[in-house]
């Protein structure tokens, strides 16, 4: 009589830091674990990030921004559409992930990865729009035309929230993309694994390498190197942790960034409190040029 087969262990996935396009392991080689809210069962193993890892995105980000902000508005807007359609492809994963991952009923889940897809669509909209609604020809009492301009700020770093995982992951990543940065996301602490498979959607879609950067890991360990960091030229801070913020703040005079902070109540669902044109605007600076009339 043939013996019983024995149970299957299963193999837990490791996921990885996104970096410049790539997958590399932490470089201190820690990782963390992801547990189901339900049960307490684990699901996945995911990197813990260092100063280090956070040291190596800026360089990938900031390496990327030359090519990323000086692409057309209409191609960026064209690559944003892309990776909507990537997540439309893969919705129902990306739902029962949602749901295994931070407990969301299935109705939540499908509410937030169509959210999700909607926003893409919704920033890609504003890509070649931006410059028109906020660049202006100023009048002056002289001999030369003056116009203002609309310029990406730069790197930015954004810290999410841990909920929505997924709809402020891409929410804060199409902000700052949208109008000409490149992004480093520091993932949820509780739910990062929803924004490490946006990562795998990303890396497949035609976002060009180094422009969006994610990393896992403890806020509290990459907050304050965020903040002395001086190649960042931005911070997005939508954590809602008061002493994360100051710290945030507190850094941020080294190299005077721009930190700009989400209130606590904000509802992401809504497209002009999370991502409207006053949201992509935060993440830019004006540039106003002059040039003399009649030479």
């Amino acid at each position: 009589m043939p013996a019983a087969p024995r149970p299957r262990l299963n193999i837990l996935k490791t996921y990885k830091l996104f970096i410049g396009g790539k997958f590399p392991r932490p470089e201190s080689g820690r990782v963390l674990t992801a547990t189901a809210p339900a049960d307490g069962a684990h699901l996945a193993h995911y990197g813990r990030a260092s100063k280090k890892d956070l040291r190596d995105a800026v360089v990938a980000a900031r390496s990327a921004l030359p090519g990323w902000s000086g692409s057309t508005a209409y191609l960026r807007g064209q690559i944003l559409y892309r990776l909507a359609e990537m997540i439309e492809g893969r919705a129902e994963a990306f739902a029962a992930e949602l749901g295994q991952s931070t407990g969301a009923t299935p109705k939540a889940a499908a509410a937030e990865v169509a959210a999700a897809i909607d926003r893409l669509v919704y920033v890609a909209g504003w890509t070649d729009k931006l410059a028109q609604v906020f660049g202006s020809v100023n009048p002056v009492a002289a001999p030369y035309f003056n116009f203002s301009t609309v310029d990406p700020a730069g790197v930015v770093v954004a810290f999410a929230p841990d909920r929505p995982a997924l709809l402020s992951a891409v929410t804060l990543i199409g902000n700052a993309i949208a109008v000409g940065n490149t992004v480093i996301l520091v993932a949820s602490d509780a739910y990062p694994l929803p924004a490490m498979t946006l990562a795998e959607a990303i890396a497949t879609s035609d976002v060009p390498a180094g422009t969006v950067n994610i990393l896992t890991g403890q806020r509290s360990e990459l907050v304050p190197a965020a903040a002395d960091h001086r190649d960042i030229d931005s911070l997005v801070d939508a954590i809602a942790d008061p002493a994360l913020t100051a710290l945030l703040r507190a850094g941020s005079a080294i190299n005077l960034k721009r930190v700009t902070v989400f209130p606590d109540k904000i509802d992401w669902l809504d497209h002009d409190q999370a991502a409207g044109p006053y949201r992509l605007l935060e993440l830019t600076e004006t540039r106003t040029t002059w040039h003399p009339v009649g030479v």
